[in-house]
């Protein structure tokens, strides 16, 4: 399969299908229309076909339409999150080994799991208005994101990859205070915007090996997180497996795989700078694009 790339955006008060062509984007209804292609037009019918051939087949036609009808300026879009209903978003916490060091815990033997919720989703070139009434301790955190296509109830670590429909780039963004206000840490998990995802939406197929992607965060242009996904302490089909036995995954839903180290709560407490209103996030992952998000 080529690269396919998918991403939601708002067009007329609703989520619209979206998909890139090399340099290009497109609607993915309009292109259908010219193309005469039967395609799911939303992430949420497609999850349901579990047929990525058509929009494959299309993207593959897209240059060579009479496609200008279908085109979209990136510059004039409104991105939305590119899954908009996940059922659960599920946040894995010290998943990578550098991390793990610099907040001085052990290595977990087993996942360390807690909750984001749909409140949450915020969309590329998104603003997370903080809740400074509650906390000023903001901080980042860049995370690959497995997204479910299939049903999932206790599968194997082998047959979990089979689940996968695809990743995106995400950022589980925190409010330290509020998580560290009790042993459990969703309370700093879950305000308005806190778990941004996208641009894209890419095939778990268009993905060779997801834990051999460099991520890497940055701050106003500073670079703060830069390491491998391959520095996981559990992959995403152990990930996968260890939750089904427990919940019923279902297509949409949402697995923040946890973030590398370069976070501010990891830096001696003298050095922290937390993040503020006018601040801007960039978070990218090779393969899957650059997530940015501004702070109000």
């Amino acid at each position: 399969m080529h690269n396919l790339r998918l991403f939601n955006y708002r067009k007329g008060g609703h989520d619209a299908l979206g998909l890139r062509s090399g340099e290009r984007l497109f609607d993915v209804a309009a292109l259908a229309q010219i193309a005469k292609l039967k395609v799911p037009t939303s992430v949420e019918d497609l999850l349901v076909a579990d047929d990525l051939g058509g929009l494959q087949s299309l993207a593959d036609k897209a240059g060579k339409l009479s496609s200008a009808a279908a085109q979209l300026d990136e510059h004039d879009l409104e991105f939305a999150p590119c899954v908009t209903r996940p059922g659960k978003i599920i946040g894995i916490g010290l998943n990578y080994r550098q991390h793990a060091a610099e907040v001085n815990m052990d290595l977990p033997t087993e996942p360390v799991m807690f909750a984001k919720f749909p409140s949450g989703l915020l969309g590329h070139r998104g603003t997370i208005r903080l809740p400074t009434n509650v906390d000023h301790m903001f901080d980042y955190e860049a995370e690959l994101v497995a997204v479910i296509g299939r049903p999932a109830h206790q599968v194997s670590p082998e047959q979990a990859w089979d689940h996968i429909f695809g990743y995106c780039v995400g950022n589980d963004f925190s409010a330290r205070g509020l998580q560290f206000r009790t042993t459990q840490f969703t309370l700093g998990k879950t305000s308005d915007g806190f778990a941004p995802i996208g641009p894209d939406l890419v095939p778990a197929a268009c993905v060779p090996d997801p834990h051999a992607l460099k991520i890497e965060c940055r701050v106003n242009g500073e670079v703060r997180q830069s390491s491998n996904t391959g520095d996981m302490v559990f992959n995403c089909g152990e990930l996968v497996s260890y939750l089904s036995q427990v919940m019923t995954l279902m297509p949409g839903d949402l697995i923040f795989t946890g973030t590398p180290e370069g976070v501010t709560a990891g830096r001696p407490e003298a050095e922290r700078v937390w993040l503020k209103a006018g601040d801007r996030i960039e978070t990218s992952i090779d393969s899957l694009g650059t997530l940015e998000f501004d702070l109000a």
